[in-house]
């Protein structure tokens, strides 16, 4: 088992005291140095060895985490920032952040987070194989025909009271089941996601994103909801190529 040797730098103790217990009960993680004052860490790690992690809050006093990462991305494989507001989503794709832990987090949040960080090597995940995975439902459109969906085909599924419309590539299929029912089994597939309560997309099918309005294939346009706002800074930050090019403008208006 490969160990990832970690930094927490965030001024807030308790917060400190939180992630160094959230990354004891992660086995192959080990806390080598905790820093309440970012001018201590920026002085220790000029000289200071590569590590594999570092935990990073922006709020700070005399410099900020988007500041300090600056001078210290370098010293580390993986930036993770952990804040509690959003709106420093776009300063931290500019700055190579390679995750974004919106303030609170839950254990199961951030160890999913730390297991995206270093997948393991050699797994056949589903998201590979979904085009090739289909299934049949009752299309009410068509006096309840039963019909083939192959999920890679879906472009996403939208909530309609007790039912559901499923948008294909070549389709619109209405279903009589609730969304949060369907949702079970379409999060058993990586490339589903969830960034507004009536929506479940299709990763692959987004076409473009303007602020927090999500632009499909299709030409569906789905606005991000306040409470899916953390997933889709992660999302971004794991997706988003860094230009180097200056501030454009925020993640959300």
């Amino acid at each position: 088992m490969e160990l990832y040797k970690c930094i927490i730098i965030d001024d807030e103790s308790y917060a400190i005291d939180r992630l160094r217990d959230y990354i004891s009960s992660i086995p192959n993680l080990l806390l080598i140095k905790s820093y309440t004052n970012p001018l201590e860490a920026l002085i220790d790690m000029a000289t200071s060895e590569v590590v594999d992690i570092i935990f990073l809050d922006i709020n700070m006093p005399q410099i900020t985490g988007i500041e300090l990462s600056r001078e210290i991305r370098v010293k580390t494989r993986k930036l993770v920032f952990t804040t509690a507001h959003t709106q420093y989503g776009y300063e931290a794709f500019e700055v190579n952040a390679d995750a974004y832990l919106l303030k609170p987090y839950t254990l199961s949040k951030f160890a999913s987070t730390v297991a995206k960080l270093f997948p393991k090597k050699h797994e056949s995940p589903k998201e590979l194989i979904e085009n090739d995975d289909f299934f049949f439902i009752k299309d009410k459109n068509d006096h309840l025909k039963i019909v083939k969906i192959i999920y890679g085909d879906v472009i996403a599924v939208e909530s309609k009271l007790n039912y559901v419309l499923i948008h294909t590539s070549s389709k619109k299929v209405l279903a009589y089941m609730a969304l949060t029912d369907i949702s079970k089994i379409f999060r058993e597939f990586k490339n589903f996601v969830q960034f507004q309560r009536s929506f479940i997309l299709n990763k692959r099918h987004i076409d473009s994103i303007a602020g927090n309005t999500v632009k499909m294939t299709n030409g569906l346009e789905i606005t991000v909801g306040e409470k899916f706002r953390e997933d889709f800074i992660l999302f971004l930050s794991e997706k988003l190529i860094k230009t180097g090019r200056k501030k454009l403008g925020p993640v959300f208006k």
